[in-house]
């Protein structure tokens, strides 16, 4: 059978093909000109040209699919121009999912975030029915996310797009070559240039763990339901206290208050407009970080069967990867 995967080049795309091919898939993957091509290495599978924002290419890609895995996002928490992050992640998400339901596509996936979930006030482990709104966002990512899966979740129910959604919470693990906000963290605590933290948490999951939840949301997820793929709930102490560990480094002594570090990204941000480039440090994330991010899998793990490892094993799996691709000199 033949399935769409887009996002392949990504890191989470990535992991979900290497999962459907090793399940004996026939993966035809959408991929944006320009892409970097390094996660595609070695994969076998036909690469089609396209955009999530040119519903043409999304029409031809989608010919002839059994099902669509629908990985790709714009995952960034600071840009200078906010547009392109919902052209792609709600209009072009609606677009794919409405061109593939009337291919007669079968089953979508849909990868959202825990990003468009709500939190609770206690920092215990939220769910996939915690209370949330738009307003509840913090940031264009956040807003994007949680205005695409409100887009897909219309589709299904107003159209029967046949959609099964997953809430990934926060990959690690090999081939992040970006590296994603988390990626980079992890590449700047393991180098030993990151000498104070935030008091906040998140919850993590190996990325080959969150691949295979996909999988199984394909096979045993209820159409219309949403589940959180996640891991083990972490405070970023701890987790840059298991880095250090892992990297042969000092895990970082100082706690910086929110309040600190704000007019930081302040600066940061204007002095990436000025300059170019991505600011270290963003006032989004700041304020993210005000609370816990933690989450509850057990709706995964009670439907679909899903289970994933520590945390410590997808640190040392991205570590060592980093370290060999040389992100660590």
């Amino acid at each position: 059978m033949t399935v769409l995967v887009t996002g392949v080049t990504g890191f989470v795309g990535s992991a979900v093909a290497r999962a459907l091919l090793a399940e004996g898939w026939t993966i035809r993957a959408l991929v944006r000109a320009g892409a970097d091509p390094r996660n595609l290495e070695g994969l076998d599978l036909e690469i089609v040209k396209g955009d999530l924002t040119d519903p043409a290419s999304l029409a031809r890609a989608v010919a002839g699919c059994e099902a669509v895995f629908h990985v790709a996002a714009d995952y960034r928490l600071w840009v200078p121009d906010p547009e392109r992050i919902y052209a792609t992640n709600v209009e072009g998400s609606a677009s794919l999912v409405r061109a593939a339901a009337e291919a007669g596509v079968s089953r979508i996936v849909y990868t959202s975030s825990v990003a468009a979930l709500g939190l609770t006030n206690d920092a215990s482990p939220a769910d996939e029915d915690t209370p949330v709104g738009l307003a509840n966002m913090i940031g264009h990512y956040k807003r994007s996310k949680y205005l695409a899966e409100e887009a897909v979740r219309k589709l299904v129910a107003e159209e029967g797009a046949p959609v099964v959604i997953v809430n990934p919470s926060t990959p690690l693990g090999p081939r992040d070559i970006k590296p994603t906000p988390t990626g980079l963290l992890v590449v700047e605590a393991a180098s030993g240039r990151m000498p104070a933290y935030v008091d906040t948490g998140l919850n993590f999951v190996h990325v080959e763990d969150c691949a295979r939840g996909h999988l199984l949301a394909y096979h045993k997820g209820r159409i219309g339901e949403r589940y959180i793929l996640g891991g083990e709930n972490l405070s970023l102490r701890d987790l840059l206290v298991d880095i250090a560990a892992i990297a042969g480094r000092s895990p970082p002594r100082l706690r910086l208050p929110n309040a600190t570090v704000m007019p930081i990204a302040v600066l940061a941000e204007s002095w990436a407009r000025i300059a170019g480039g991505t600011p270290r440090v963003t006032v989004d994330g700041v304020r993210l970080a005000r609370k816990k991010m933690y989450f509850s899998i057990e709706k995964a793990r009670r439907e679909l069967g899903y289970e994933a490892r520590p945390v410590h094993e997808a640190l040392v799996d991205a570590i060592a990867w980093f370290r060999t691709e040389g992100y660590l000199d």
